[in-house]
C-alpha cells in the first residue's frame, strides 16, 4: 500500500505539472477545472498522510511561509537594465541604423519583437530546476527578496520541466494582471467596502509586495518571462532560441513574440497599436531586440541600458480637462516647480489631478491661467504633462499667473541664476520645505551614514520641531524619540547609537552632507582632498575653488554662496561644536598619496567589495573615480556585466584590471 501511495503521489505531480504547463504555457488546458481539483485534493490527501514525502515544488506548497516583517535586500547577479525608449518610426529607423553601423558587415540582420508589458519587473533563480529565488528589479543592481510571494503565481513552475535547463538559471519577466481579473478583483473589494486599485499595473506590484504569502495567493497574479539573467550554461544561439527553451522548461514566455527584418518590426508595431485595446493584459509600447546573441555581445550597453534592444512606446495617450489654479512646489535644493491642479481626469489608466509645468518659461509658451481647457497628455504612459492649452475656447479673460518674488514656504526671497529658466528659494537650510529633503540627504549612507533615521521619523522629528537643522540631529535625548508614535526604547537607543557613531566621519563625507547644490560624492572628494581642511575650503576665493579638478564657474559660485550665507555658517559651527570631526590629513598628502593624478573607472559587479566601497578606497589612496572612460582614465576595473565602459577601455588601449588584481592593489598599499 505505502509504495503504491508513493507511485500515485509521483503520478499525480506529474499530471498536475503538465496540467499547469498547458494551461499558462500554451494557453491549452488539456483538463477541466473539477478534473485539475479533483487531482489537487487527492494529492494534497496523500500528502497529509505521508508527510515525510512531500517535495518543496508540489503544487500544494505554494502558500505556507508566514507574513515576513520586512523583504530583504538582494543583489542581482547581472543587473537587471532598462531600456532606451523611442516614440517614433524616424526614431526606430535612427536606432536600427546605429545598431547596423556598429555590426559592420551584418547585412541581413534579424530582429525580435513582443509586447512591452506594462507590470513588474521580476527575476527568478532556479538551482537544479528548482525555485529558490525571486527579487524585484528594484534599482536595478539590488531588489527584494519576494520568494514567498512568488511562489504563490500559479503561471510560475516551482520545478522546471524537463531536463535540458542549466544548473543555474536566472529567469527574468514581468509580473501582470489581465484586465479580466483585475476587474473581477476590484469588483470582489468594492463589495466588500476596501480600496479598489486603480489600474492592472498598480495592482500587481501591490500584490506582490504584500508581506502575507496567504493573501498574495488571493490575487489573481500571471508571469511571463522576457529573457534570462545569470547562466551557468547557454540556452541558445538566439534570443529567439533562449525564449523557446524557456518555453521547453515550463515556463511561460512573453506572448506575441516575432522574428523578422527592420520592417517588419515596423509592420508588428502598427498592428499591435490597433490591437491594443483588444489585449487581455495592459501594455505600452513594442520591445524590439537583435534576435542574435552573439551579435547582442559586440553591441554591448551603454550607461544603464543595452545597445542592442528599445523600447518602442505607443502614443501618449491625452485627455481634456481644466485648468484650475497652479501652485509652486519647493524642492530640496530649492528649485521652485509650477504645478497645474486640473479637473480630475481619467488618462492611460489612471485619474490625474495634477501635471508638471516644468518653469515659468513653460508656463509663458504655453500661455495657461486658471479656467482654461487644457490637454493633459502622460508622457511616456507615466507622468502626467499639460501639453496644450486650447485658448480658442477661452471666453473672458482670464488671470495670468504671477511669478512668485518670496518662497511660498518661507518667504525668504526667490532667485534666478542667469541663464537659468528655474527659479529657487534663497532659504536654504531654514526652509521648511527643503528641511526634509536636506534631512534625508544628510542621513544617508554616502553622507553621515545614519542608520535607522527614515523619512518618517525625520518627518516627525520635524513636524513636532524637534529638529530644525542638522545640528539638532546632536541634540537629540532618547526620551525626545520615545515620545513619538511606535518608537520604543530599543528603537530609541538604537538610533541615538547610531548618531553618535556618525560624529565620526571623514571630510569628504561632511561636505557632502551639507548638500551644497551641485556638489556630489565626487566634487566633495576632490574639494577635501584639495584643501585639506574645511577652513581652507569655506574661505577660499573663486580662483581657489576653479584649481579643484572638476570645479568650474558653476560649482564655484555654489560653494562661495553656499559659505558666505551666515545661517549656514552657524549650522556648521553647531555640528562642529557638538562633536562632528573628521582626521586632519598631513601636510601635502596630495603629493604623497600612491594613486595620485590617477583616474579609475570602476564597472559591472564587484564581487568581494560594494563599488561604492571600492571607489572609497581609491579616493583614499589619491585616485579620481570617474564614471566615464576617457583617453585619460588610467585604469579600468571590470567585474561581470562590464559593458560600454569596458568596450571604449579596450578600444582605447587602456589598462583593464579584475576585481582581484584591484584586491591585490589595496591589500599591498
Amino acid at each position: 500500500m505505502t509504495d503504491f501511495a508513493r507511485e500515485r503521489m509521483t503520478q499525480l505531480l506529474a499530471e498536475i505539472r503538465a496540467a499547469d504547463i498547458a494551461y499558462h504555457v500554451h494557453d491549452n488546458p488539456i483538463i477541466g477545472d473539477s478534473q485539475y481539483d479533483a487531482l489537487f485534493a487527492e494529492l494534497k490527501a496523500l500528502e497529509a498522510e505521508h508527510p515525510e514525502w512531500v517535495e518543496p515544488s508540489s503544487p500544494t506548497q505554494r502558500v505556507g511561509a508566514k507574513p515576513v516583517g520586512g523583504f530583504q535586500e538582494v543583489r542581482h547577479q547581472v543587473p537587471m537594465l532598462s531600456l532606451d525608449n523611442v516614440f517614433s518610426v524616424e526614431e526606430f529607423r535612427a536606432f536600427v541604423q546605429r545598431v547596423q553601423e556598429r555590426l559592420g558587415s551584418v547585412k541581413q540582420l534579424q530582429w525580435t519583437a513582443e509586447p512591452k508589458l506594462d507590470g513588474l519587473a521580476l527575476s527568478i533563480r532556479y538551482v537544479r530546476g528548482q525555485l529558490i529565488q525571486a527579487a524585484t528589479r528594484g534599482d536595478g543592481e539590488t531588489g527584494e527578496d519576494v520568494t514567498a510571494n512568488v511562489r504563490t503565481i500559479a503561471s510560475v513552475p516551482l520545478r522546471l520541466a524537463g531536463y535540458a535547463w542549466p544548473e543555474h538559471l536566472e529567469v527574468r519577466g514581468e509580473v501582470i494582471m489581465k484586465r479580466v481579473h483585475f476587474d473581477q478583483m476590484n469588483a470582489d473589494l468594492a463589495q466588500r467596502g476596501e480600496k479598489t486599485f486603480v489600474n492592472p499595473r498598480n495592482a500587481a506590484a501591490g500584490s506582490l509586495r504584500q508581506l502575507d504569502p496567504a493573501l498574495v495567493a488571493t490575487r489573481p497574479l500571471s508571469f511571463y518571462a522576457y529573457g534570462v539573467g545569470a547562466l551557468s550554461a547557454p540556452l541558445g544561439e538566439s534570443h529567439d532560441a533562449v525564449m523557446q527553451a524557456l518555453k521547453a522548461c515550463g515556463i511561460p514566455v512573453n506572448p506575441g513574440r516575432i522574428v523578422g527584418d527592420a520592417a517588419a518590426m515596423e509592420a508588428a508595431y502598427v498592428d499591435l497599436l490597433h490591437q491594443r485595446a483588444e489585449l487581455p493584459y495592459e501594455i505600452d509600447g513594442l520591445v524590439v531586440k537583435v534576435n542574435a546573441l552573439s551579435h547582442q555581445d559586440t553591441l554591448g550597453f551603454v550607461q544603464r541600458a543595452p545597445r542592442f534592444a528599445t523600447a518602442w512606446k505607443f502614443p501618449a495617450q491625452e485627455a481634456r480637462t481644466r485648468l484650475l489654479a497652479v501652485e509652486f512646489q519647493v524642492g530640496r535644493t530649492g528649485a521652485i516647480t509650477p504645478v497645474a491642479r486640473l479637473e480630475p481626469v481619467f488618462v492611460g489608466g489612471v485619474t490625474v489631478s495634477n501635471a508638471t509645468l516644468h518653469n515659468f518659461d513653460e508656463i509663458a509658451r504655453l500661455d495657461c491661467r486658471p479656467g482654461d481647457a487644457v490637454i493633459v497628455r502622460r508622457a511616456g504612459d507615466v507622468i502626467p504633462q499639460l501639453v496644450r492649452v486650447l485658448t480658442e475656447l477661452r471666453q473672458t479673460e482670464l488671470p495670468r499667473i504671477e511669478r512668485p518674488r518670496c518662497c511660498p514656504v518661507c518667504q525668504s526671497p526667490v532667485e534666478q541664476a542667469e541663464g537659468e529658466a528655474v527659479l529657487r528659494c534663497s532659504g536654504g537650510l531654514v526652509c521648511r520645505a527643503q528641511r526634509l529633503e536636506h534631512f534625508k540627504h544628510f542621513v544617508s549612507r554616502r553622507a553621515m551614514d545614519i542608520e535607522g533615521l527614515g523619512e518618517k521619523l525625520l518627518a516627525s522629528l520635524i513636524d513636532a520641531e524637534v529638529i530644525t537643522t542638522p545640528a539638532d540631529l546632536y541634540r537629540l535625548k532618547a526620551a525626545q524619540l520615545q515620545a513619538l508614535d511606535r518608537m520604543g526604547p530599543k528603537s530609541a537607543a538604537n538610533v541615538i547609537d547610531a548618531i553618535e557613531a556618525s560624529r565620526d566621519t571623514t571630510l569628504a563625507r561632511f561636505i557632502y552632507a551639507l548638500g551644497i547644490r551641485d556638489v556630489g560624492e565626487a566634487t566633495a572628494a576632490a574639494l577635501a582632498t584639495h584643501f585639506g581642511s574645511l577652513e581652507a575650503m569655506s574661505t577660499a576665493e573663486t580662483d581657489a575653488l576653479l584649481a579643484v579638478p572638476d570645479v568650474g564657474p558653476v560649482v564655484a559660485s555654489h560653494v562661495s554662496s553656499f559659505f558666505a550665507s551666515a545661517q549656514n555658517r552657524a549650522v556648521i559651527e553647531a555640528l562642529r561644536t557638538l562633536g562632528v570631526r573628521w582626521p586632519d590629513p598631513p601636510q601635502h598628502v596630495v603629493d604623497a598619496l600612491p594613486l595620485s593624478g590617477q583616474t579609475w573607472v570602476l564597472t559591472g559587479t564587484l564581487e568581494t567589495m560594494t563599488r561604492d566601497a571600492a571607489g572609497d578606497r581609491l579616493r583614499e589612496l589619491g585616485a579620481k573615480v570617474s564614471g566615464a572612460v576617457s583617453a585619460k582614465t588610467s585604469c579600468v576595473v571590470a567585474g561581470p556585466g562590464a559593458g560600454s565602459k569596458l568596450d571604449k577601455a579596450v578600444s582605447l588601449g587602456i589598462t583593464v584590471w579584475d576585481e582581484g588584481q584591484l584586491i591585490q592593489l589595496l591589500e599591498a598599499l
